[in-house]
């Protein structure tokens, strides 16, 4: 019974954050919402519509941590920055928006995948002048 009860909120929580990036993407193009929100608001969109995650979900405990807290807190701070009026009317809109599906964000994964490339780079950068200073 307990853990019906504890899925079921999950449920809605999750629900819930997926309705309030819809609300952001949509309060993003509103013009009444000042620039420093819509910065945050799509800067936390991008990333959480992104088909890449900075922290692949493969490493154990920190690819799930950017999921499960980055994302929340990015929302929770954007949603406090817009105005609640623009977020009061992005409401019944992000629900018409959630029926088609969540929008792409290919350039924000590229980016990703350019950071993971360099970084991969520099670890074989790093390895192999470690590894000549042995020779």
């Amino acid at each position: 019974m307990k853990n019906k009860k504890v899925i079921s909120h999950l449920k809605s929580y999750a629900k819930k954050l997926k309705q309030n990036l819809f609300v952001l993407y949509l309060s993003y193009k509103d013009p009444r919402t000042p620039w420093y929100a819509k910065a945050v608001a799509i800067c936390v969109v991008a990333y959480a519509f992104s088909p890449i995650d900075l922290i692949p979900d493969f490493i154990p405990i920190l690819g799930y941590l950017d999921d499960l807290v980055i994302v929340p807190l990015g929302i929770l701070l954007a949603l406090k920055l817009i105005p609640s009026i623009v977020i009061k009317e992005k409401l019944k809109a992000a629900d018409e928006l959630k029926k088609y599906g969540k929008p792409k964000n290919w350039l924000v994964g590229i980016l990703f995948i350019l950071i993971w490339f360099l970084f991969v780079l520099w670890i074989c950068k790093t390895v192999f002048n470690v590894y000549k200073k042995f020779l």
